[in-house]
């Protein structure tokens, strides 16, 4: 029984792995293209001057800063934050990226790195299910065992009380 429980689970993680990641993967995919698919590009305005240089700028910054743009969208004049180069003046020409409603939305990711998104949302969550089905295996084996501890208690309190005469 032992061995059959073994092998269905590790026929399960390895099924759960790959098509929970897959899944997965390809619903991560799509998530993005669909972001992607409603986010376009409009030229916005530069309404006041950008500071000159970022304020406290850690490592991995791109060196941008903040600086309020406007734009208009479907005849609907609007504004907000966006990052542009230090020291742009106001009334410099900005792309933007604004999603149906003319709201600004994140630019676009590329395909490659879409394809990282997806793979390590594909491999994380095919790993939890993988980890999942192997607790599982590991949990009805635990159950075998203490069935089998409890069948040997059984067995040594009817043996162990004869055994004990024959040794004294």
């Amino acid at each position: 029984m032992e061995a059959w429980i073994v092998l269905a689970t590790w026929v399960f993680v390895l099924l759960a792995g790959v098509v929970a990641g897959r899944t997965a993967a390809a619903a991560a995919d799509h998530a993005v293209a669909v972001r992607n698919a409603h986010a376009h590009p409009v030229q916005a305005v530069q309404v006041e001057d950008a500071a000159r240089a970022p304020q406290g700028v850690p490592e991995y910054s791109d060196g941008s800063v903040w600086a309020k743009v406007s734009w208009t969208v479907a005849g609907v004049t609007h504004t907000g934050l966006t990052k542009v180069e230090p020291g742009q003046r106001a009334g410099t020409a900005v792309t933007v990226w604004t999603g149906r409603g003319g709201e600004l939305v994140t630019r676009p990711v590329g395909d490659d790195q879409a394809r990282v998104q997806a793979r390590l949302v594909g491999s994380l969550v095919g790993a939890c299910a993988a980890g999942g089905m192997l607790v599982c295996g590991l949990f009805a084996r635990g159950r075998l065992d203490r069935r089998r501890m409890e069948e040997w208690d059984r067995e040594w309190e009817s043996v162990g009380p004869r055994w004990r005469r024959t040794i004294g």
